[in-house]
């Protein structure tokens, strides 16, 4: 869909310098804010010294921050018109990390550019949202549905999904098949295919279970002792189930205020593992308590609600699926988080959004929400 077709459509697309009225300013210091919080939860971390995690986290949060804006001038088809390219450089990129990548704690998950590192595996979620939301710009409405043309987004979400998933990464392979899912609901998949897989999903975790120890284990040990420990900590409070417990203590002890800025002893002492990733949250709780936890869910929802406001005013099919597809990659991430943090759900180590360290993650999910500005900026007023 041309510019100039959208700017026949009654209205007019912002050009110029004049774009910069139009980008999404509440958004904007939103992820902006939440990016601070990921800062100073660092620096509280290391015990005031900005030097270890809190330093580099900010300058990649302001180098995303100004990536997003930049991404914003950018008219969506030029967005639209990468989309393809992009999801083929993914899934070649998830290739060569599945052959060549560089291990740490037995997942193979990164590549070594250079003197950096990127995980490739944080680029497909982005690219894999911009591909189906360009086929479903590409396919008429009344095929939405047909059950040949529901198939190949299956395939082309399958596709990086299952090279995830060999490095090992369930988390992200999860998170990638939940989201190709939520972009072909907001295209208007018949809900009856939907229904479908959940119905099947039973049958699935039962074949999960019943592979234990069989030769054909269906997943790693390491990964059932999570699901043994989801059921029941208890089970073994020092080994396997001592990172939900001192998880579940740092949040019962922030109460209502919480203990603190740089006050929480579960992350000062060390009781708390992994507290600068996956359980940054806990530490956020201990220190802030229930109303610095509430706040930041607040600032999480109020993201989500900008990006559904911005695609349901939006006419251009492509821009309201990718804006829909960001938004939920984003509710997915911090949702799955603390659910697992808090034991509701089993770790699969998925990190907090912009909050916990991470240079990959943060910098592509920045990226994301510049397809967003983008789709906001340039949408027919």
């Amino acid at each position: 869909m041309s510019l100039t077709y959208l700017e026949s459509q009654a209205g007019f697309v912002p050009a110029g310098p004049r774009k910069l009225l139009y980008i999404n300013w509440p958004l904007a210091l939103l992820l902006a804010a939440v990016c601070g919080v990921g800062v100073l939860m660092l620096y509280s971390i290391a015990g005031g010294n900005a030097d270890i995690w809190a330093s580099a986290q900010g300058k990649r949060a302001l180098a995303g921050l100004a990536g997003m804006l930049v991404m914003g001038f950018v008219p969506i088809i030029f967005w639209r018109a990468l989309s393809v390219p992009a999801y083929l450089v993914c899934v070649a990129l998830l290739i060569m990390a599945d052959l060549m990548g560089e291990v740490h704690m037995g997942a193979q998950r990164w590549l070594a550019l250079g003197p950096i590192q990127i995980q490739p595996s944080e680029m497909a979620k982005v690219a894999l949202v911009m591909m189906l939301a360009a086929y479903y710009d590409w396919l008429p409405t009344r095929r939405v549905s047909h059950p040949f043309w529901v198939l190949l987004p299956v395939v082309l979400t399958l596709i990086p999904t299952l090279l995830v998933l060999a490095q090992p990464n369930l988390g992200t392979a999860l998170l990638m098949l939940l989201i190709g899912g939520a972009v072909m609901f907001a295209a208007g998949v018949h809900w009856a295919y939907f229904a479908a897989v959940i119905g099947s999903i039973g049958g699935g975790l039962w074949a999960v279970l019943a592979s234990r120890g069989t030769e054909w284990q269906l997943l790693h040990d390491y990964q059932f002792r999570r699901i043994d420990t989801f059921l029941d900590p208890s089970t073994d409070p020092l080994g396997a189930g001592y990172n939900i417990a001192q998880a579940k203590i740092a949040l019962g002890s922030g109460g209502w205020t919480g203990r603190g800025f740089m006050q929480g002893t579960q992350s000062r002492l060390n009781f708390l593992p992994e507290k600068h990733t996956d359980f940054i949250f806990n530490t956020l709780a201990e220190e802030f308590g229930f109303i610095g936890s509430s706040t930041l869910l607040g600032l999480y929802l109020l993201i989500i609600g900008f990006c559904l406001v911005s695609a349901l005013t939006n006419r251009n099919r492509f821009a309201s699926l990718v804006t829909i597809g960001v938004a939920a990659s984003f509710f997915l991430l911090f949702a799955v988080n603390m659910l697992m943090v808090t034991g509701l759900a089993p770790v699969v180590g998925i990190p907090l959004p912009l909050v916990s360290w991470g240079g990959s993650s943060m910098i592509m999910l920045l990226l994301g929400f510049g397809l967003v500005q983008s789709a906001h900026v340039h949408k027919v007023r």
